[in-house]
């Protein structure tokens, strides 16, 4: 038996995989953001462990003998958090996290300071990386950075909590621009860029690789017996693809989680900064993945039926299935700011076109296309290449919806499959993961491709109506920016 854990945004979610990659138990513990000034985003870490602990406590409870048959267990995770650790393993202060923009001028001063960056890391400066954080500390808060040990992410920090190691794996130390990803070590160019060396850093393994063993202690709790090993694991979207079984170059999902993702799977380092796509390392050596990132994607219709106190089934029922034409309304889902392709932390959200006639009907249907133009947008980013995406898997909590993922395969003009279990892909493909580190099984026989529940293939007789509403939504964003 197998244990992933995800650590989201949300929350932590835990799952129970077996031998022959089932799904045989699930438990989650939600968590808290903290917004204590404009564009800062902020968790406590030791909640990330104390939501984990519970999950597990909860599978402990209710599935006692499956539990206590794990061997392995792997990590997935938000990624880019800061999480500052003192000499006594203490965090310093609460971790920023990847929706945090207070960075955007360090930025600026990182990619002067460092012409190699986007050779090196791959990916231009964002706000959402971990080094800008530092940098940002290093200059608001100095005393907090002298005291500085070891940087972790959110999902490290759990791991060392768990098992007293501090250890990292490719695909969530790509997202730091620490990493000389192409390559798969730490830079000692880009560290020194921002004030650190080598020593603050944890070590590096494969996210299908050991990197330590859980504790006595826990193990006993949970009633596991022997050494139960603990994978390098992944950032949060290189997990889903191991869980979609996305390990051969082309592969390609679309998440509609908290934030969007476009995630293709590439057999090389193949950085694209000027069009603000990440290139990061996969979770297995030997593979690579490009990204587009959007930071408000199921967030941005959360944030619709939080505003107008409706429950976001309510909102989506009068909609049906499908929509015959583009909403009246248009909206830019930049609630907080945007990564792909405008790296705008100070981007905003926008509904235009309203009319006396607009309808709540009309709102919804704009945020669900406001969304899709915004994957469409990540689509152009990510450019031709020998892997051209024809089709790509849903995932995430807006996969649930029928209506958006039509709306999706109708704008992006590819076929758009809805998979079982998509929304906790991220916690799969981490007890995947632990299955590898733990029996040494070849990816290909654990990474297989997840049931396809339905398929949405792009509709002729809509497709002239989205591309005549694409073109016009694109003169948005740069209209109000002016």
């Amino acid at each position: 038996m197998f244990l992933g854990l995800d650590v989201g945004t949300s929350g932590v979610k835990a799952v129970l995989e077996d031998e022959t990659g089932a799904l045989v138990a699930s438990a989650s513990r939600p968590l808290s953001l903290s917004h204590p000034q404009p564009l800062w985003s902020e968790q406590n870490p030791d909640h990330w462990v104390e939501a984990a602990i519970g999950a597990v406590d909860d599978l402990a409870r209710d599935h006692q003998r499956e539990t206590a048959a794990v061997s392995g267990i792997g990590l997935s995770g938000q990624m880019h958090g800061a999480t500052l650790l003192g000499r006594d393993g203490r965090p310093l202060r609460p971790a920023i996290l990847w929706n945090d923009g207070r960075s955007q001028d360090e930025c600026a001063e990182l990619e002067r300071r460092c012409p190699e960056l986007h050779a090196i890391a791959g990916n231009l400066a964002m706000p959402g990386f971990t080094a800008p954080k530092l940098a940002w500390v290093a200059k608001h808060e100095p005393d907090i950075f002298a005291q500085v040990a070891k940087v972790l992410l959110p999902k490290a920090y759990v791991r060392y909590r768990l098992s007293g190691e501090m250890v990292e794996d490719m695909s969530d130390a790509a997202g730091t621009l620490w990493l000389d990803v192409g390559a798969r070590r730490w830079s000692e160019t880009l560290l020194e860029a921002t004030g650190l060396g080598l020593g603050h850093m944890p070590w590096l393994v494969e996210g299908n690789a050991p990197s330590a063993v859980l504790s006595p202690e826990l193990a006993r709790r949970w009633g596991m017996g022997g050494k139960v090993v603990i994978a390098g694991g992944a950032g949060d979207n290189a997990a889903s693809a191991i869980g979609l079984g996305a390990i051969t170059p082309g592969d390609a999902f679309l998440s509609l989680g908290t934030s969007g993702v476009l995630f293709r799977v590439t057999d090389r380092f193949a950085p694209a900064p000027e069009s603000a796509v990440h290139a990061f390392c996969h979770a297995l050596g030997g593979l690579w993945h490009q990204m587009g990132v959007m930071l408000s994607a199921a967030a941005s219709l959360s944030w619709l039926a939080r505003i107008l106190q409706t429950p976001e089934a309510a909102l989506l029922a009068p909609l049906g299935a499908s929509v015959d034409r583009p909403s009246p309304v248009q909206f830019l889902p930049y609630l907080d700011g945007e990564r792909t392709p405008h790296n705008d932390a100070h981007a905003d959200g926008a509904f235009v076109g309203l009319r006396s006639a607009a309808s709540r009907d009309d709102l919804v249907q704009a945020v669900l296309e406001g969304v899709a133009f915004a994957a469409r947008d990540m689509l152009r980013a990510l450019g031709r290449s020998p892997h051209e995406i024809t089709e790509l898997d849903l995932v995430g909590g807006g996969s649930r919806s029928a209506l958006w993922a039509q709306i999706m395969a109708d704008v992006l003009g590819v076929i758009v499959h809805r998979v079982e279990e998509g929304e906790v892909g991220a916690a799969i493909g981490a007890a995947r993961l632990g299955r590898l580190a733990a029996t040494g099984a070849s990816p290909e026989d654990v990474c297989r491709k997840p049931q396809r529940l339905k398929s949405f293939e792009p509709r002729t007789a809509q497709r002239a109506g989205y591309d005549a509403a694409y073109a016009h939504w694109r003169k948005l964003y740069p209209a109000l920016k002016e």
